[in-house]
Formats: structure tokens, sequence, C-alpha cells
């Protein structure tokens, strides 16, 4: 589920405020605040931190429940992502640690 599901659940209707309202209190524009709701934008740090300020809900908590989210969200296309596993040789091995110079 998108965070802004929650969002609007927990903060909008639990305390009955309107998006116009709840976006006042969070001292967002209500177009930012709808795309968060709509799932057009994620809960960024700040935002995090706004939630946490007028609702009380931590903001390291919201920003896992994003974190949740996109990790699920890419998990379900992983199987297209083409990546060959890094195998390192028994003569490359010790190059890991060499500094890059450009």
């Amino acid at each position: 589920m998108h965070p802004g599901t929650t969002v609007r659940q927990d903060c909008l209707e639990k305390n009955g405020l309107s998006v116009t309202d709840a976006a006042r209190v969070l001292g967002v524009d209500r177009q930012t605040l709808s795309n968060l709701l709509n799932a057009r934008s994620g809960i960024s740090p700040e935002m995090a931190v706004r939630l946490e300020k007028a609702f009380g809900t931590p903001a390291r908590e919201w920003l896992m429940r994003q974190l949740d989210y996109e990790l699920a969200e890419v998990m379900r296309r992983a199987k297209k992502i083409k990546v060959e596993p890094f195998r390192a040789s028994t003569t490359e091995s010790g190059g890991m640690h060499e500094r890059r110079r450009d």
C-alpha cells in the first residue's frame, strides 16, 4: 500500500481533516499533499518531519513505510532487471581496494 493511503486514513480521516485543512496544518500547498495522498509522489524526509510534528508518528516510521513501498514496487519487476553477478577472480581480488585515478 502506498504510504499516502496511510496518511489519508491515519492523519486526515482519523482527525476529520479535509485535504485543504491538513495541507495548512502541515505547512504545504494543497497540491503537494494531494499528490502524496493520490500516490503521485512519495514521502520525502521533509514531509516525514512535518507529519511527525503535526500528528506524532515518528519521521523514521514514515520514511520506512516509503522505503518498504518503493522496494516492494521494484521487487515486483526484479526479474526484468538484468545484472550479471560479480565474481572476483583470484588475480583480481586485490584490485577492489586500489584507488581509482582519474
